[in-house]
């Protein structure tokens, strides 16, 4: 799989979507000016995903105070998206949310984003944090029964706001209000006295 991280992010253009419980297009330029965090996930009604989207869901004010929106993604039909959003949590439904979840039935947006499993016609869950400028900062894709874990994705995003207003990078395990790093090899120096 080719890495679309420093590449623009791949265009789709009034696709059909769910948000809340009304149907709507979105198209990735509407996103422009802003952070993105695009999610994909396998199948609607399945078992890991309605933990993923409620978790992206709970958090969604922490992504919406860093200025970024989430959209989610699959291959289901927007019916079944609705069908799916009026399932109360507690019977595995996704309830009412808060963000966008486009409907990839011709399966072109995973494709693109190189997450779709062509043989059995559903996406890998794929993630993408992609910059007010539209290129691609953050690229993961995990295997079908792995969860993401919603707070390394916003510490992830976190951490490249950080780069991108400071010019400076971020060390392992780099925490909002913990040192950043001077990328060259005398300013570096700097945080590593002070790791001592």
């Amino acid at each position: 799989m080719e890495t679309l991280v420093q590449k623009s992010a791949p265009e789709f253009k009034q696709v059909e979507a769910i948000s809340g419980e009304q149907f709507k297009t979105v198209s990735l330029s509407d996103f422009r000016g802003k952070w993105l965090c695009l999610f994909f996930y396998p199948l609607d009604f399945t078992f890991v995903c309605p933990t993923e989207i409620t978790a992206f869901d709970d958090q969604y004010k922490a992504f919406k105070e860093q200025n970024c929106e989430v959209l989610g993604c699959s291959v289901d039909s927007k019916f079944s998206h609705l069908a799916w959003a009026k399932t109360p949590r507690k019977e595995g439904g996704i309830g009412k949310l808060q963000f966008a979840i486009l409907s990839d039935i011709k399966k072109e947006i995973a494709r693109s984003y190189g997450v779709l499993l062509e043989d059995k016609g559903i996406s890998l869950r794929g993630l993408f944090l992609i910059n007010p400028q539209g290129i691609v900062q953050y690229q993961l894709v995990h295997d079908l029964g792995i969860g993401r874990n919603v707070e390394e994705v916003l510490r992830v995003l976190r951490a490249l706001q950080e780069v991108a207003k400071s010019g400076e990078v971020c060390p392992a395990n780099w925490q909002p209000g913990k040192k950043t790093m001077k990328p060259d090899p005398t300013g570096s120096k700097e945080f590593f006295h002070s790791q001592g």
